[in-house]
């Protein structure tokens, strides 16, 4: 019963939470067919004159692409007001492939020759002098997922800090935000969690595209690079990925699907527990579960507790040898199932969730160190702890919403 009202109070916190400066090109507008148009079309139809002939570093992976599945690596190597020069490569690699914390390696592209440098390995995750000696103008193009924990981000930030270093222009193709840009969910990072997972305070789920974020951060961080944001041509604040019309890739290795990005901003707080986020199963980011976990006990109390937009199912799911958590076994697991995906509130669902398999496994569960990172706040752990989350999420939906105004200047799209 107590678990009852507590899911009550809940529902109405976690519905409460529904609800430019620098350097644009153009406005976003309609394309000529209505469909979507990624910013690396806009770019290559329009070089803006001050970057022809220029050096290009591109920093791309797997999901740089055009509407046709053209890697932009190649379209801009062979576009005549372009030179590539060089390739900087972030988390999981160029071609998208490398696991989840996986150093990657410097090479040479195969297609095109032209030399990789690695934004995720030993030299660390900031372009180096020696990276961009022959480059004139760097240029970024990765799909971001919605979560502030997402490391392209970090990534964009920081090339954004060596390109104002350098005194040369920052390009940024911008690309749809997967689960829209209207739902903001989470609390703001505390400058005292600020990591490679998030350097800076913006929230766990901030509704922004990458062109946006990089105009906020440009301004409010004080970054001082020359920033062109190319924007999205056709895309609007209520569209998700499957609305837009583009080919889906997948971000990274473990998201495969648009259920797990709309999932991730909260599933992905299961990296600082002993439970699985699902890596090494079928479904990573969909389920969590442990050898140990009663799944059908704790999907009966989630369920109980009516959450908006999902519900849980019980299920008992093989790990792959080569997984990080509990690899080789069959646990029991807990299934997320959105039903609706404007109303399901993907943080605090999975708060609550940590919340109700501690209290059920309280000798089982563990934190790990990267819990508070994750969350950009030691105030989770410890609301968990105390029994005190209901009022930690109704404080993170007031930050949330005071984000949402404040944005408004750095916004793009209706």
């Amino acid at each position: 019963m107590r678990l009852a009202r507590f899911g009550r109070c809940l529902l109405s916190v976690l519905l409460a939470c529904a609800a430019v400066a620098g350097g644009v090109q153009a406005p976003a507008s309609a394309a000529p067919d209505g469909g979507v148009v990624p910013g690396i079309e806009v770019f290559l139809a329009n070089v803006p004159s001050a970057l022809r002939g220029k050096r290009v570093g591109l920093i791309t992976n797997n999901t740089g692409v055009d509407r046709a599945g053209t890697s932009d690596i190649d379209l801009i190597a062979a576009h005549p007001d372009l030179r590539l020069v060089a390739l900087l490569a972030p988390e999981h690699g160029i071609r998208g492939t490398a696991e989840a914390g996986v150093g990657v390696a410097d090479g040479v592209d195969a297609r095109t020759g032209v030399p990789v440098y690695s934004l995720y390995g030993a030299q660390g995750h900031s372009p180096t002098p020696e990276m961009l000696k022959d480059v004139d103008v760097l240029v970024y193009d990765l799909q971001e997922v919605g979560g502030r924990t997402w490391t392209y981000v970090s990534t964009m930030a920081l090339a954004m800090q060596a390109a104002a270093r350098k005194g040369i222009p920052f390009v940024v193709l911008d690309r749809p935000n997967p689960i829209g840009g209207q739902i903001v969910e989470g609390a703001l990072l505390e400058s005292a969690y600020s990591s490679f997972i998030g350097m800076y305070p913006i929230p766990a789920r901030h509704g922004m595209t990458v062109g946006e974020l990089a105009n906020l951060f440009n301004r409010q961080e004080g970054i001082g690079a020359n920033l062109t944001v190319i924007p999205v041509q056709g895309w609007r604040r209520a569209q998700w990925f499957d609305q837009t019309g583009l080919p889906w890739v997948n971000p990274s290795p473990n998201l495969r699907s648009l259920a797990a990005v709309t999932n991730y901003p909260g599933t992905v707080y299961f990296e600082g527990t002993n439970i699985s986020e699902g890596r090494g199963t079928d479904r990573p980011f969909e389920q969590v579960g442990a050898p140990w976990l009663d799944a059908a006990k704790v999907a009966a109390t989630m369920n109980a507790l009516g959450l908006p937009g999902v519900t849980f199912q019980s299920v008992s799911v093989p790990v792959d040898d080569g997984a990080a958590k509990y690899p080789g076994q069959t646990i029991g697991a807990v299934r997320f199932v959105i039903t609706d995906r404007q109303a399901y509130r993907p943080v605090g669902t999975a708060l609550l969730l940590i919340d109700v398999i501690r209290k059920q496994h309280p000798n089982d569960f563990a934190w790990g160190p990267s819990f508070d990172s994750l969350t950009g706040s030691g105030k989770a752990r410890a609301a968990i702890d105390a029994g005190r989350l209901a009022p930690l999420l109704a404080e993170w939906d007031r930050s949330a919403a005071g984000f949402r105004d404040s944005r408004a200047g750095y916004l793009l799209y209706d």
